[in-house]
């Protein structure tokens, strides 16, 4: 008994996962149709009809922008491989046959988590190789055909501030503001209209109002042009007031790398993200710190919704039901809105801080493995 059991316990799994293949398969190619007809096709006829964008590049377009399709529909390809495996292996009375057998419905399951699982790592893996640079080679290339190979104005109100720990006379640290980088636009080449506060020497030392500013590589300082430099005394009183056409000053280049990053945060990796997460704490804008920090445990979470709707699916598909392909899809459909309701609910709280940005990327996840978990108990029992 328990060496026939044995023998057919791999023989259940292949037959298993090779019915689990094929209905995944499809629902790749059934979601990212869907998607990239939705998401890009109607928008890349808009322009070719209304700005004379070349089929050539439309379809280039067309071909980059597949991948970020491709790894969303990996999640609803599993919920619906997974839903309609299990509830045609119940309409046909092969649960029961095998349950009558002594298989349990957790057995049953552990296919589909092990394919789930993998598609998790493949799902991982595309979000972090291909996915961020094909979608931002799409857009760059979009733009460079629609506007020319020179952007347009995009950066207003660059802030920038620097805080340093300064020992206080008690022998405490303290995290103080030291320097304060402002300037009302970048135009791709200098900055205009700054204002820079220096606290360097632990009180306001100096103010500095310029017309333009550019990056000095070679030196790895700043060039102000057109300015007036604020020399402050102790005594908070103007020590001295001098007027300059050009001065160099040994300033961080980090108000530059903010105006510089020009990918979004689909078009960046883990990696990337963290890189620029470090760049945003630097500045005093709160807000897109922390839709940042929602947007990296996201990247995180996200791969894990194939795993739950793995176990979704296999739960509600092995219920004694006759479901066919149509009603299996239906199914998917509206578990698939709801999940990604919820999730766009939370994760809007989380930017405005009202959740941390963990649960607000991973409470999605965690509803859906207990709803997951409780009906495969309701099943087994």
């Amino acid at each position: 008994m328990n060496s026939t059991q044995s023998m057919n316990i791999p023989v259940l799994d292949r037959y298993l996962i090779r019915e689990l293949i094929l209905p995944f398969l499809f629902g790749v190619g059934a979601f990212t149709s869907i998607g990239l007809s939705v998401g890009t096709v109607f928008e890349l006829v808009r322009e070719v009809a209304e700005s004379g964008l070349s089929i050539e590049i439309a379809l280039r377009v067309f071909l980059l922008r597949m991948p970020e399709f491709i790894v969303l529909a990996f999640p609803m390809s599993t919920l619906l491989a997974t839903l309609m495996t299990y509830s045609r292996l119940s309409s046909d009375s092969e649960i029961i046959a095998l349950r009558s057998v002594g298989v349990s419905v957790y057995r049953l399951v552990i296919p589909a988590l092990v394919v789930s699982l993998f598609i998790t790592g493949m799902t991982f893996i595309f979000n972090e190789l291909f996915v961020p640079k094909a979608s931002y080679e799409a857009r760059v290339t979009l733009e460079r055909a629609l506007e020319g190979e020179k952007p347009p104005f995009r950066q207003k109100n660059i802030l920038y501030t620097d805080y340093d720990d300064v020992e206080q006379p008690n022998g405490n640290q303290r995290e103080v503001l030291v320097r304060l980088f402002y300037a009302e636009e970048f135009n791709g080449e200098e900055m205009r209209g700054l204002t820079v506060i220096d606290r360097t020497r632990g009180n306001l030392s100096q103010i500095i109002n310029a017309q333009s500013a550019t990056w000095n590589p070679k030196l790895n300082k700043w060039d102000f042009y057109q300015g007036t430099s604020y020399l402050i005394a102790p005594d908070s009183s103007y020590n001295n007031v001098v007027r300059f056409e050009h001065k160099v000053l040994n300033l961080p280049r980090t108000p530059l790398d903010l105006t510089q990053r020009s990918r979004d945060y689909g078009e960046m990796n883990l990696l990337q993200s963290l890189d620029y997460l470090k760049l945003v704490r630097a500045t005093s804008d709160e807000e897109k710190l922390k839709e940042l920090k929602v947007r990296i445990q996201q990247k995180i979470s996200f791969p894990f919704v194939c795993l739950v709707f793995g176990m979704v699916g296999a739960a509600l598909g092995t219920k004694p039901q006759q479901t066919g392909r149509g009603t299996s899809f239906g199914i998917s459909i509206l578990i698939i809105f709801g999940y990604y309701l919820i999730a766009f609910i939370t994760g809007a709280i989380g930017q405005v801080g009202i959740l941390s940005p963990f649960l607000a990327a991973w409470i999605p996840n965690f509803l859906g493995f207990g709803i997951g978990g409780w009906l495969l108990f309701r099943t087994a029992n």
